[in-house]
């Protein structure tokens, strides 16, 4: 099979999907890698590096999608991809069709074969290839939001941790996921004073028992919630719905309770947002103020850390790619049920039930398009 990798093209995105290790592994097992020069940049990666690895570098992406069965992204293709796609070309990569109506009806009239890293789903519910997003998106949360609470960023100017005889920050996490863990995590390393909340009360349960003093669990309810706002220096939106478009927990009136200079960072902006005043923000316009609130909403947060990110990344998803590419994409759907689950939009038809829902669209079951 060939397989391409072209250069992230969206805002300030510089992760990218394969590690020349990966690609070493791919050409070892008979398969042809297709690399756009200079898509490893903005993660240290060399062209060089993969020319070892046995990949070949190709000048433009429209090479790379002209030649390629399967292409692997990190991000959702763009508008002026769409073009690009073929009938029955593979796409794997974050699609997050929830969050865009445009996406969605573009990948379907490509009639290409959509992948999607946030929906392969184990046996237990765990979601492997969103995992490690998750976990740098959590950490980078209070990151971001410490330093959007200085005043220099319009933010409240308070401290995290306070000071001896000066309380600390108040940390209100949305979600008590992958996301939520991992930021509450920091921000009480941080020494923050932290609420965590979430609607699953085991869950709760295991995060009280492993979680330091300055961490409290809160039942997640509109009364809770409403309740914890006006305290609140910085808020964190984790909340996720596999595949589907995030819950509205926060609604625009709400913030007006809300002390001015306070930081949201909604991390569910992929999936829509957990917040009503949510938009994708970028890199390189982070923020924006509604209500007095400071709204962090990147929709590529991890792509800030590539360093990181794209190679916990590809450790997730190389035995997948491998098994794409092994078997072709239906036999490796049939026999591996957790990326049956990955399977969104099929050769035009949208096999995934929240997607067809929200966006009026016919719905056709997984098991028909893997006849």
């Amino acid at each position: 099979m060939i397989i391409g990798v072209p250069k992230e093209i969206k805002n300030n995105e510089y992760r990218v999907a394969l590690v020349p290790a990966g690609a070493e592994v791919l050409v070892e097992e008979g398969h042809t890698v297709l690399v756009e020069t200079g898509a490893g940049m903005g993660t240290g990666i060399e062209d060089i590096e993969y020319v070892a690895a046995g990949a070949e570098i190709v000048l433009t992406a429209s090479e790379v999608f002209e030649r390629s069965d399967l292409i692997i992204k990190v991000k959702e293709p763009m508008p002026e991809e769409y073009g690009l796609l073929k009938s029955g070309q593979i796409v794997f990569t974050y699609f997050h069709f929830a969050a865009s109506e445009q996406l969605t009806k573009g990948m379907v009239e490509s009639e290409s074969i959509c992948i999607a890293y946030e929906t392969i789903q184990l046996h237990d519910g765990t979601l492997p290839l969103l995992t490690p997003m998750s976990e740098v998106a959590g950490r980078m949360a209070i990151q971001e939001g410490a330093k959007f609470l200085e005043r220099p960023m319009e933010g409240r100017g308070i401290l995290l941790a306070g000071v001896p005889g000066v309380a600390p920050a108040n940390v209100v996490i949305l979600g008590g996921g992958i996301v939520g863990a991992n930021a509450a995590k920091i921000a009480a390393g941080f020494g923050a004073n932290v609420y965590i909340l979430d609607v699953n009360m085991e869950r709760l349960r295991y995060l009280d028992d492993i979680m330091p003093a300055n961490v409290t669990t809160i039942f997640s309810n509109r009364t809770n919630i409403r309740h914890l706002l006006p305290d609140a220096d910085l808020v964190i939106g984790g909340v996720l719905r596999r595949g589907a478009k995030a819950p509205v927990l926060v609604s625009k009136e709400m913030l007006k309770s809300m002390k001015r200079g306070a930081v949201i960072v909604d991390v569910a902006v992929d999936q829509g947002g957990c917040f009503e005043t949510t938009r994708p923000t970028t890199h390189s316009k982070p923020t924006y103020i509604v209500e007095g609130v400071d709204h962090y909403c990147v929709a590529n947060m991890p792509g800030a850390v590539a360093g990181t990110s794209t190679f916990a990344l590809t450790n997730e998803t190389l035995p997948y790619l491998r098994r794409i590419a092994n078997l072709g994409w239906k036999e490796a759907c049939k026999k591996n049920s957790a990326l049956k689950k990955g399977l969104n939009v099929v050769n035009g038809k949208v096999c995934f039930p929240d997607i067809a829902e929200q966006f009026h669209i016919p719905y056709v079951p997984v098991d028909e398009v893997l006849i």
